[in-house]
């Protein structure tokens, strides 16, 4: 297990890129906001105005309360503040209330909940490896520390686009750096409240349980790095599943004892809703789609396949129902289980034989959440960000999880444009700015690796290069050609896939990685 390495004293830098960052939210402020800002001032007003055994039924608001049970109490505990701003945004019958008041509590609450991040950032530098003998700008945890705070997709998700992902990968990355401070009843306990403040971790939930089983709960291993049967804690699992009942028991224990748990169930997990998002997330369905596309258009030049039996094109109108491809077989919900759990469990088996400490635990996280985004059900472009804000900390640490961090964020945080809906000119502006800050990160992610050479391939250099074009394409041609009228889905479609190729690439190169590297790092110190 790693252990802590100590880190320089002089910590104003820290402070001074977290309010640096943080006068930069505060300008966002009076930007745009997506429908996601109109999500969570109803979820305010439900969970103030009305009793917790409705919370879960109420559906004056098409946007119904979805998330665990602990974060709509975080939202009740919110409610109490905001009341102090603008009652109206507190009354669930005033759909899409969004008063100069309301925005301005809106967005200081997420400001202000990223206070959680920080100290989450500010741990986590104090388990990176340091070396005492480089300036600032060659260590970890100052290059850490800037692409985490500002990073450029939790810019986009929280500040402008409207959400609390700051805040709850706070609690991720806090329960990561418990672990690798050997604090791991902390980690667990953290994790859990996670799960239950927005179940999309459950991705990660594999990662976590294989860990403590092997790590923790297992207090030994043989010589070779082999299990070792007999040193098996029946104390330390007990303590952990108390832990995590608890937590889940504190959370959903009211709503079972009214009975009310099938209808919460049906609000988290809903299977009705499509395969892929109104735009398609960059994954392995947007490259299964536009193969099906590509098969359907072929049959029908050659005659295979009659038109007029072919399903109608619901995939790039914007809708998120169920729906049939053309060609290739219709994937249904438990094909998406059984292709994500595939995808991670090499990672699984190879952190139970061959753990590698914190940073394989964290290695395979990695995978875990990059794995379910590739195969997951109904998966929306945001998720990326559980896959990159981890590896962050590996990053920073190797040349070689550099690599696939540049071409994972480049692609990944540039598949995050299109949530800026907003006007054409506005959102060139804006799409500007996002290059000029997307590359802050991977500049000093370069510097910190100079001596080694360039990073990246000519090949990765040229894939990453040609995000530029697209992005001319996308916004500048096509929207002044005929097609735009006919075929208006086509950019996203551009843009999906072609950040699906490079996530792709991503993910085998981090399995790659995973299978090929040494069981222990001669740097890291076990206990």
């Amino acid at each position: 297990t790693v252990m802590a390495a100590p880190v320089t004293n002089d910590q104003s830098w820290f402070f001074a890129l977290a309010l640096g960052v943080s006068f930069l939210k505060c300008l966002l402020i009076n930007a745009y906001h997506s429908t996601d800002f109109e999500v969570h001032r109803n979820w305010l007003a439900l969970t103030h105005s009305l009793p917790a055994a409705q919370w879960y039924y109420e559906a004056t608001s098409e946007w119904t309360l979805d998330y665990p049970p602990l974060f709509a109490w975080f939202e009740y505990g919110l409610s109490h503040i905001a009341r102090f701003f603008d009652k109206e945004m507190l009354v669930v019958q005033n759909l899409n209330y969004a008063s100069p008041a309301t925005i301005l509590f809106q967005r200081l609450s997420v400001i202000v909940a990223d206070v959680v991040f920080f100290y989450a950032v500010k741990e986590c530098c104090k388990c990176l490896r340091e070396d005492k003998g480089k300036d600032l700008l060659g260590k970890p945890s100052f290059i850490l520390t800037v692409l985490l705070l500002w990073n450029f997709g939790l810019l986009i998700v929280d500040h402008i686009h409207f959400q609390y992902n700051g805040f709850l990968f706070g609690v991720l990355l806090l329960s990561i750096a418990r672990h690798f401070q050997n604090r791991h009843f902390e980690g667990a306990l953290l994790f859990s409240i996670l799960l239950n403040l927005k179940h999309i971790y459950l991705y990660i939930a594999p990662a976590y349980g294989i860990y403590l089983l092997r790590c923790f709960c297992f207090t030994q291993s043989n010589a070779d790095g082999s299990l070792q049967w007999r040193s098996f804690s029946v104390v330390r699992l007990v303590t952990l599943g108390t832990i995590v009942l608890s937590t889940f028991s504190v959370s959903f224990g009211p709503f079972i004892a009214l009975g009310q748990l099938p209808q919460v169930l049906s609000r988290l997990f809903p299977f009705k809703r499509g395969l892929c998002h109104a735009y398609w997330a960059p994954n392995i369905w947007a490259l299964y789609n536009i193969a099906d596309k590509a098969f359907s258009i072929l049959g029908v030049k050659f005659k295979l396949l009659d038109i007029n039996k072919l399903p109608k094109a619901s995939m790039t109108g914007g809708l998120v129902q169920e729906f049939q491809h053309s060609v290739l077989p219709s994937v249904s919900p438990l094909a998406t289980l059984i292709c994500t759990v595939l995808s991670i469990l090499p990672a699984l088996f190879r952190i139970w034989h061959r753990p590698n400490g914190a940073r394989g635990f964290l290695r395979c996280l990695v995978i875990c959440a990059l794995g379910s985004f590739m195969f997951g059900w109904h998966v929306h472009e945001k998720a990326i960000l559980m896959a990159i804000l981890p590896l962050s900390l590996l990053a920073v640490e190797s040349r070689e999880d550099a690599r696939i961090f540049l071409i994972l964020s480049i692609t990944g945080h540039y598949s995050l444009f299109p949530l800026l809906f907003t006007t054409q000119v506005a959102h060139q502006n804006i799409s500007h700015v996002a290059i000029y800050n997307l590359h802050i990160g991977n500049v000093i992610l370069h510097l910190f690796f100079r001596k080694g050479g360039a990073l990246l391939n000519p090949l990765e250099a040229t894939y990453l290069l040609g995000l530029i074009p697209l992005e001319l394409i996308c916004e500048f041609v096509y929207p002044l050609t005929v097609w735009q009228k006919t075929f208006p889905f086509l950019p996203l479609m551009l843009t999906s896939v072609y950040c699906a190729l490079g996530v792709t690439y991503a993910f085998i190169r981090l399995y790659i990685s995973l299978l090929t590297c040494s069981d222990s790092t001669k740097k890291i110190k076990t206990q």
